[in-house]
């Protein structure tokens, strides 16, 4: 079975070709980062204008790179949230679009759901029980995965992100956008233990919190305008990275998982792969850190997603809209 995945959740333009839901025929992603550069940030209607302009050759392109033509699609599937609901309309209306066109089903997906079934595209015999951190610019997560499309959340964030965090305070660095990597990049060069940043509920339960931490960054810098920009992204990174690889370890011994896996833009952070790393050795249990490709926004996790939400679910109805404030698990 051949899936074309759409994905238009926020500032990439995505499409790509999974075969039986493990095997990546192909898979295209135009970026707009050098766009939304200038403003610091995402601009919500310039991402939907982008995607407009993109979704027609980048499909093309990905049918080209599967060597099909979309004759040979048999479903087609698009995120339908959470994101921006203007850039999230434009994928679920040219999947819909195909799906009529071409009289083949349509599978709406959920963005978050997706990025778990990345693992499962590189690693097809990945066992479960598995713990997912799931960490992106609006979300983090501790997710339970008991099976494909069987899952429970264990932990959320109680108010910022880990990677909504970075951004801001790499805009207070004055690194840009994106500032996640920037960010990584400078940590490199900075001293970890330089600056005492708060743990925020590091030993409590598993739900986050890093709206202080991120506060006490800014604090900080206004005390101490001189301070070495390599040690506070440092010391910043390593707070984030002790209680994000912490609460997944817990929650994997509370699950009785044998493995940690890790999710999600900001699992391409090269501290939080190394920590995460360094713990599943220590505890004696097996690792999956997604390559950076699968790290970020795709269309290929979105087509695995549907191959496995066909067989549990059905078809998606044509009625169906975008749903910017989805959750993981369905629910608004």
């Amino acid at each position: 079975m051949l899936i074309l995945g759409i994905e238009t959740s926020c500032d990439e333009t995505a499409a790509a070709v999974v075969e039986d839901g493990t095997r990546v025929r192909s898979s295209v992603v135009s970026s707009q980062v050098d766009l939304h550069a200038r403003f610091g940030g995402v601009v919500p209607e310039l991402a939907s204008r982008a995607h407009l302009e993109l979704i027609g050759p980048v499909v093309d392109a990905a049918l080209d790179e599967a060597g099909v033509d979309l004759d040979r699609v048999d479903v087609v599937a698009a995120t339908y949230g959470p994101g921006l609901i203007g850039a999230l309309l434009v994928g679920v209306s040219a999947a819909k679009a195909f799906a009529l066109a071409c009289d083949i089903p349509y599978v709406g997906v959920n963005h978050l759901e997706a990025h778990l079934y990345a693992a499962w595209l590189e690693e097809p015999e990945l066992a479960t029980p598995f713990a997912v951190l799931l960490v992106s610019g609006g979300h983090t997560l501790l997710v339970a995965v008991d099976g494909p499309a069987e899952y429970r959340v264990l932990g959320a964030t109680v108010d910022d992100a880990a990677g909504e965090a970075f951004d801001k305070v790499a805009r207070v660095l004055g690194l840009g956008y994106p500032g996640g990597p920037a960010l990584d990049r400078l940590a490199a060069d900075g001293d970890p233990d330089a600056i005492p940043f708060p743990r925020p509920m590091a030993a409590e339960g598993l739900d986050f919190s890093f709206s202080g931490l991120k506060t006490a960054v800014v604090n900080h810098l206004r005390h101490h305008p001189d301070a070495d920009r390599g040690d506070v992204a440092a010391s910043f990174q390593e707070a984030v990275v002790d209680v994000a690889s912490a609460k997944l370890l817990r929650a994997a011994e509370e699950l009785g998982a044998r493995t940690l896996v890790l999710g999600g833009g900001v699992a391409a952070n090269s501290r939080l792969r190394a920590r995460v790393r360094e713990l599943a050795e220590a505890s004696g249990r097996t690792v999956f850190l997604p390559p950076l490709h699968l790290c970020t926004d795709n269309a290929a996790m979105v087509a695995a997603t549907a191959w496995w939400r066909l067989r549990a679910d059905g078809p998606s109805a044509l009625t169906g809209g975008a749903e910017p404030s989805l959750r993981l698990g369905g629910s608004l």
